[in-house]
Order: structure tokens, then sequence, then C-alpha cells
């Protein structure tokens, strides 16, 4: 049987993801801030969940965590890191900028490495970073939260090359979604997913160990605009 580790599993994107891999038969450790929420999970599968309440900008806890989770499991097949934040910011209020910088920067640094360094050490392992398609260009409504998945989408693609040269078989995938159904969603947008269908999706890249998925597929042709439309035209539909 397997373990998995969902970084950031309370709502959205993480809990769903949790029940697609309790129901395939995982032993899935999900952690998160609100204890609450994190029983609510637990008592649907007693069996199959373990909660482990944790605030991934306390750093020295990430240390904890893996500590114990390397003594109570000895391994860790999948490790998804699922939480982030990211508020409109027009006036680069820095109370703002920090608490995004803390949550999809600095502490995804550090699990990426704890998570890499854990199965290097271990043989094996599949690291998956919840990105975004924001990565691929800039915003200036939130500057911050579009920089920092660009961040992210750069350091998972270099572990990636790392685990590619590793002895030890390390997969990474960057799941970039669109707009999907979540707290994190503000304002009208289009081609809003559910968060069940964008979920699922998920999960097949997982399962297919893909370097890179946009969620939902469709987003696949707007990352293509993304990545070739010039900064002028950008900036007259932002």
């Amino acid at each position: 049987m397997e373990n998995a580790l969902i970084i950031g599993a309370t709502s959205g994107i993480g809990k769903e993801l949790a029940k697609l891999l309790v129901a395939d038969n995982y032993n899935v450790v999900i952690t998160g801030r609100r204890e609450k929420l994190l029983q609510e999970i637990k008592e649907t599968n007693p069996e199959k969940y373990i909660t482990k309440v944790h605030d991934v900008t306390d750093l020295n806890s990430c240390e904890t965590l893996f500590s114990e989770l390397k003594k109570e499991l000895k391994t860790i097949d999948l490790i998804v890191y699922s939480s982030g934040v990211g508020d409109p910011n027009y006036k680069l209020e820095w109370e703002k900028e920090f608490p995004t910088l803390q949550t999809n920067v600095i502490a995804a640094t550090k699990i990426y490495g704890l998570a890499y360094r854990f199965f290097r050490k271990q043989g094996y392992g599949h690291l998956v970073g919840i990105s975004s398609i924001a990565s691929i260009r800039g915003n200036r409504h939130v500057p911050p939260y579009f920089a920092s998945k660009a961040f992210q989408a750069n350091y998972l693609e270099s572990l990636w090359m790392k685990g590619k040269r590793s002895k030890a078989k390390i997969s990474v995938t960057d799941i970039q979604p669109g707009f999907v159904d979540t707290s994190m969603a503000i304002g009208n947008t289009f081609w809003m997913s559910t968060t069940e269908k964008a979920t699922q999706q998920i999960y097949t890249a997982i399962k297919k160990k893909k370097k890179k998925a946009y969620i939902t597929k469709r987003w696949g042709f707007i990352a293509l605009l993304l990545k070739v439309v010039p900064s002028w035209l950008l900036y007259k539909f932002s």
C-alpha cells in the first residue's frame, strides 16, 4: 500500500485530491492549519487518513513534519504541495505582498527541498507542485502571486532536471491550473472549472507522471498564446 502526503489539504484541490488518493487505496497524510477541517476529512475514512496540523510558513515545523513521517510511515511515495495564497494588491502594500512570498516562495522551496532529499535518500518518489498558468507572464493586479508561481514553475523544472540525473527514481510534476472554482478564484472569470473536474485531470497527470500539465486541458492553448504574445498587446488586455 502506498503513502501520500498532501501539504494544504483542508479545502480546494488538496482536499479533493486526498479523496481520490484514498479511493485509490493510498494512505494519505493531510496537513493544514485548521484542525477542525482536517478532522472532518479524517472522519470520512479514519483508517486511511493521518492528520497533521501544520503551518507551512513555520519552517522549523516543516523539518519536524518530515522527521515524524519518516518514523511513522517509513516511506512516502507521493508528496503534493497544494498550499498557495495571493490577493489583489493594486498599491503594492508590503502587508499583502509578504504572506504570498512566505507561502508561495519560501515555504514552497522548503517543502520541495525536504521532499527531494527525502526521495533521494529513499531511492524513489514523486513530487507534485501546484503552480499556475499565472507562472507564464506578469500581471499588474497581483504581481507577487504571478511572480511567485513563476518561481515555483522554474524551481520544479530544476528539480525535474536533477531527478533525471539522479540515481534515485525521482519524478517531478508541475501542475498549472487555470481558473478553478476554489477560494482562490476572485471575480468573474472564463473557463472556470469545478474543483472536482480539475482534480480528476490533475490526478490523471500524476498517475502518468507528466512533467507539466495544464488544468483543464484547454488551458494548454492559452499557455501557448501567453508565451508568444508581445508585451504591448498583453498590456492592453490586462
